[in-house]
């Protein structure tokens, strides 16, 4: 058991944050038992609850005891089911919630359950819910049918389903109400809400039932889960928190689930990641088929070339969940978390050229065939008309994987360049694209090689550079050892000084010069560990795996960004990248002879 968090202001640090997930939507539960964040329908949807950006206006669905008490909560095993146990002077009782599913998946509507059991004593709790404005887009308001309060908020209509004695404390603009537990008691708090279309109004005997199919369900998935070996747990909790992201209509796989949570506290890097970044395709297509998630995979290769499809000759940056172009970004009039400002919806760096994105789909497609699959003619066409892009434009500076205002040759963009070239190769050496521009591709391949052992290596530092004709660092160059471009000398002497100057403890900054002004970002910490196995560096990798791994909050999430110093949170979260990262990393270690686990299964 541990304290409740204390409120500053309306806020709670981010690391106190578990999640709810349905396949299509996300909820952010603080450990007071405030869901702070729940956007709806969907999870680029603007928000029913948003307390986490604002206390006053934002919203809130809160569950907790009247009285002061202690915790403990975890996820049932195999789950995204939160289980919270609350004890008070007067006794104790146990929290289960969850967002739905249906007999065939998703519902058609959005619930979310939460089950009070009193485990010893008597407990009085008390609940509210609170919606929020939808970013000044709507007002609640209250009515009543049939004893039922029906929140309307714009389009939605949101209602509340109940189960045990207790009473009602509904205003104009929110509903609430108290309950008391006692030893063996069963309570029920359950939302549910529509968008746009008749409100359904289950019975509280069928939401029970739908949450306990729920816990079913994920851990039916779980079992077809592959995990072995030291990190088995965080690999799996990673690959349930990467399944809360994986947008079910469309097979999208989400950044975060959240918008413009900041990388530092008052500061005005606070963007929107709910949408899906080409790059991470990359990194999810290997981490799911590591996984062996053969389901997820196709899906989400499909929707990546959906999406290119429809902005063919353009290929972008990222996309929406939908597979579109992404909206305009867009400053919210709200006071962000702990004052961070501005507040972003939309996110503009869509418009940047990232060379690097070429890269990062040609790995994708080529880890996609090496699993035995097939391109479709309209795809192999589609990607040959890239990668002569990709030959026309690599010279080019840009904004790099980090998405900066400053044009630079980065030295990450022209290794994904070389990647994407490399991958085209082979894919046509595989019959899966046309032989016709094949020696082309590898001609520039070679001179991308070339050219980046020439302007991108410091002398200095003995170690490739952030971009041409500098000495900093970034630690994105790593990943020069997981996609081939180098797992020799030039590597390793990257990694040593990376450890020398972006790394403090387990954590490891972007690149130079942001330990003045950010978070360390928490996947570096992870292709750290994936470059040190790759030349060699086993028993440092493994130490470094544990204490990237222990970053982790109480119920196993990992954010953007981390404080070394502290270990707060900071940025969106859970951010996918950084899961995808641990996942890869451990599986590498694995494959590699290291971690093995009790049964000698590495």
């Amino acid at each position: 058991m541990r304290d409740a968090p204390e409120r500053q202001d309306g806020y709670v640090p981010l690391e106190e944050y578990a999640i709810l997930s349905d396949g299509r939507t996300v909820a952010l539960v603080a450990g007071d038992g405030r869901i702070d964040w729940w956007p709806l329908p969907t999870l680029d949807s603007p928000p029913l609850c948003a307390a986490i950006l604002d206390p006053d206006e934002g919203g809130h669905f809160a569950l907790s005891p009247l009285t002061p008490f202690t915790l403990s909560r975890r996820y049932v095993p195999g789950t995204n089911v939160l289980e919270t146990t609350y004890r008070t002077d007067t006794g104790s009782v146990r929290v289960t919630e969850a967002l739905n599913t249906g007999q065939a998946g998703r519902l058609p509507w959005t619930e979310l359950a939460r089950r009070v059991e009193g485990l010893e004593g008597t407990v009085a709790m008390h609940w509210e819910l609170v919606p929020g404005d939808r970013f000044g887009q709507a007002r609640p308001w209250v009515s009543h049918q049939n004893g039922r309060p029906i929140v309307h908020l714009g389009d939605q209509s949101v209602s509340v389903v109940l189960e045990g004695p207790g009473t009602r404390e509904d205003t104009a603009h929110t509903v609430g109400g108290t309950l008391s537990c006692s030893e063996g008691s069963c309570h029920l708090v359950a939302v549910v809400a529509t968008d746009d279309e008749p409100l359904f109004l289950p019975s509280s005997q069928a939401v029970l039932g739908r949450l306990e199919r729920t816990v079913a369900e994920w851990c039916h998935w779980s079992e077809q889960v592959t995990r072995r070996g030291r990190w088995k747990e965080a690999v799996l909790r990673s690959a349930l928190a990467l399944k809360s992201l994986h947008f079910g209509p469309s097979g999208a796989i989400a950044a975060a689930a959240t918008t413009a949570l900041p990388e530092t506290i008052g500061g005005a890097r606070n963007w929107d990641y709910r949408y899906s970044w080409v790059r991470d395709c990359s990194f999810s297509i290997d981490a799911l088929i590591q996984l062996e998630l053969h389901e997820e995979v196709h899906a989400s290769i499909s929707w990546l070339l959906g999406a290119l499809r429809g902005t063919a000759p353009m290929l972008h940056v990222f996309y929406s969940l939908a597979g579109k172009v992404a909206d305009n970004e867009v400053r919210l009039a709200v006071p962000g978390y702990r004052g961070s400002r501005p507040v972003f919806a939309g996110n503009s760096a869509e418009a940047q050229v990232q060379l690097g994105t070429f890269g990062d789909l040609f790995d994708t497609v080529q880890r996609y065939v090496d699993e035995g699959n097939v391109l479709d003619p309209h795809t192999s066409s589609l990607l040959a008309d890239l990668a002569n892009q990709c030959c026309d434009t690599w010279r080019t500076p840009d904004s790099g994987i980090w998405e900066l205002d400053e044009l630079q040759h980065y030295t990450i963009s022209k290794i994904g360049c070389w990647v994407a070239l490399d991958r085209a190769g082979r894919l046509a050496d595989g019959g899966q694209l046309s032989q016709r521009w094949a020696s082309r591709w590898r001609e520039e391949a070679a001179e991308i090689k070339a050219w980046v052992d020439e302007h991108c290596w410091s002398e200095a530092n003995g170690a490739y550079s952030f971009y041409a004709g500098t000495d900093r660092l970034d630690a994105a160059v790593l990943l020069a050892g997981r996609t081939g471009f180098d797992r020799g000398k030039r590597l390793a002497g990257t990694a040593e000084a990376v450890l020398s100057e972006l790394a403090r403890g387990p954590a490891v900054y972007r690149y130079s010069g942001m330990e003045s002004e950010e978070g360390a970002f928490v996947a570096c910490s992870f292709w750290l560990v994936d470059a040190l196995a790759r030349v060699g560096r086993l028993e440092e990798a493994a130490r470094r795996m544990d204490g990237a791994v222990a970053m982790a909050n109480e119920v196993g999430l990992l954010s953007e960004e981390i404080d070394p110093d502290t270990g707060a949170f900071l940025g969106n979260l859970p951010q996918g990248l950084s899961h995808l990262a641990l996942i890869n990393a451990a599986h590498l270690l694995e494959r590699l002879g290291v971690g093995a686990d009790e049964d000698g299964n590495g």
